[in-house]
C-alpha cells in the first residue's frame, strides 16, 4: 500500500498542493499534520504505526517528513530496516530502486562525513585553545559577588538568630543556595 505523509508548519498555511501530488503519485491514504517539525508530529507516529513491510511511503519534499538530516537518515534507515519503501515526489529519491537507494546513502554518507568533520574540528580548536591556556567549561568556584553573598551568608548563619530562608530573603537567594554558598566557605 502507498501512504502520504504531508505536512505544514502553521495552521495559516495550505496543505493542497502537497495532497493533489501525493493523491496523483498513488497515495491511497494520506496521512495530514500542522505542527512544527520540532514538535511531536502524532500523524507521523500514526504513519509509522500504520505501515507494513512492502509498502511504501511517499512525501512531496524531504522536509516534510525529517526535522534534519540526521532525523531524516534515522527516519529513512528504520523504513528500510523494516523494508518499507520511500519516495520524495520533489527530490527524486525512491527507495524502492537501486538507483533511489544508491542516491539516499550517498546523501547518508556525506550527512556523517560533516558530522566527523565538525567532531574533528571542534577537538582540534579545544586542543589549541588548551595549548594557550585556555579552559572550556563553566568557571570552577563562586564569582566575586556570590563569595560575598557566600560570606555574608555564613556570617548571619553563624549567629544562629535567622533561619536559613530568612537568610536567603536577606540577601535575595534561595533556601537551597544559602546551603549551597554556606558549603562552598565552611
Amino acid at each position: 500500500m502507498i501512504f502520504g505523509y504531508a505536512r505544514v508548519s502553521t495552521q495559516d498555511q495550505n496543505l493542497d498542493l502537497q495532497i493533489d501530488d501525493l493523491k496523483r503519485s498513488g497515495c491511497a491514504r494520506i496521512f495530514r499534520e500542522k505542527i512544527s517539525s520540532v514538535k511531536e508530529r502524532p500523524e507521523l507516529l500514526k504513519l509509522l504505526d500504520t505501515v507494513r513491510e512492502g509498502d511504501t511511503i511517499v512525501v512531496w519534499k524531504l522536509d516534510r517528513l525529517g526535522r534534519s538530516l540526521k532525523d531524516l537518515i534515522g527516519l529513512i534507515n528504520e523504513f528500510q530496516e523494516r523494508k518499507v519503501g520511500f519516495k520524495s515526489l520533489n527530490d527524486a529519491i525512491d527507495t524502492t530502486t537501486a538507483q533511489g537507494r544508491l542516491i539516499f546513502n550517498i546523501f547518508a554518507s556525506l550527512a556523517e562525513f560533516e558530522r566527523d568533520m565538525i567532531r574533528e574540528r571542534t577537538k582540534a580548536g579545544l586542543s589549541a585553545a588548551r595549548a594557550r591556556g585556555r579552559m572550556g567549561g563553566k568557571p570552577k568556584g563562586l564569582s566575586k559577588e556570590a563569595r560575598s553573598k557566600a560570606y555574608a551568608a555564613k556570617a548571619l548563619y553563624d549567629k544562629q538568630d535567622k533561619t536559613a530562608q530568612e537568610i536567603g530573603n536577606i540577601l535575595g537567594i534561595s533556601r537551597a543556595t544559602v546551603y549551597r554558598y554556606l558549603k562552598e566557605v565552611s
